[in-house]
């Protein structure tokens, strides 16, 4: 998979990350199968687009380069987006590789139950945010009056919990959530029409990191998701995270720092109000760190060298 600059998802936040580390560590990483390659990490069966060789390209390679490791970092599941072919890809790619990362718990238990030997091989590392981008130096902190909450999302898929945005959207603009302002930042549904949120361009970066910390919460109403990057760079500003609780592999982390809900906002979001201090507390003590993904995906990868 190829880095693009901007906004591009959580894989390609991570991608560029991690390369960045490597890079610095000693290691020189390329895109490509051209010369001799030492490890390759598989991002994404998919080949085409940013993704430039697959699973097939990296078994042929090896013939020829017999001591070349593989890598297999899993982010994804059909349960994520509603779709039907994932899965499959998944388990057939991953047959080129010696070791697995899976970005949560929940996503390695899911592929487990479906195709994926637990006996294998496997590490779970959860995902961090760049932390000379993401960090809470600067942040807001709520001492009374408006509570502003904040979500992101490059992707516009309504499992991403637009239908809580809007709810909550609504219970603002009806005068129902008192004192409390909605933030939404990235890309929404067509469908979607907001009331009274503040909304604002995808963006990346140091452009996002800087409104993310002129909020004091971070909303998230995402389903069954494998990881995600979006709540881990809220956090690292230094942002209690609400979080659904069918939220797949972001309860293992926000669960540290944050409240869950179901069937009411509302209440969270109340609660986040009168807990505050706390959960400021604990997310400045337990928020992912980058520096950490990125070590623990480089000592997989000695590792496998080794």
């Amino acid at each position: 998979m190829h880095p693009v600059e901007g906004s591009w998802g959580g894989g390609n936040a991570w991608l560029t990350q991690t390369a960045a580390h490597l890079q610095a560590c000693g290691y020189e990483v390329r895109f490509d199968l051209g010369g001799d390659v030492d490890a390759v990490v598989l991002l994404d069966p998919r080949v085409g687009g940013t993704v430039t060789f697959g699973a097939s390209d990296i078994a042929a390679y090896r013939e020829r380069h017999p001591r070349t490791r593989c890598l297999h970092r899993i982010n994804e599941c059909d349960l994520r987006k509603g779709t039907a072919e994932i899965d499959a890809l998944l388990a057939e790619a991953n047959a080129v590789a010696e070791h697995t990362v899976f970005i949560s718990e929940w996503l390695r238990d899911y592929h487990a139950e479906r195709w994926f030997d637990r006996d294998r091989p496997h590490t779970v590392i959860h995902n961090g945010a760049d932390p000379a981008v993401f960090h809470p130096i600067g942040s807001a902190r709520f001492d009374g009056g408006t509570l502003r909450l904040v979500t992101h999302h490059w992707s516009d898929n309504p499992m991403k919990g637009f239908d809580v945005y809007e709810r909550v959207d609504a219970l603002i603009a009806d005068g129902d959530l008192a004192d409390a302002e909605l933030w939404v930042i990235g890309r929404w549904p067509d469908s979607t029409v907001w009331r009274a949120a503040r909304t604002f361009p995808p963006s990346t970066g140091r452009g996002l990191a800087g409104p993310l910390r002129r909020c004091h919460v971070y909303l998230t109403a995402s389903r069954f998701e494998p990881g995600g990057m979006h709540h881990v760079e809220g956090a690292q500003c230094g942002l209690p995270v609400l979080y659904h609780e069918d939220g797949g592999g972001i309860v293992e982390l926000a669960s540290r720092y944050g409240i869950g809900y179901r069937d009411d906002p509302a209440a969270a979001i109340e609660a986040a109000r009168s807990g505050y201090d706390e959960l400021r507390d604990r997310v400045l003590a337990g928020a992912p760190s980058g520096d950490a993904m990125c070590a623990e995906y480089r000592v997989v990868i000695q590792r496998l060298l080794a």
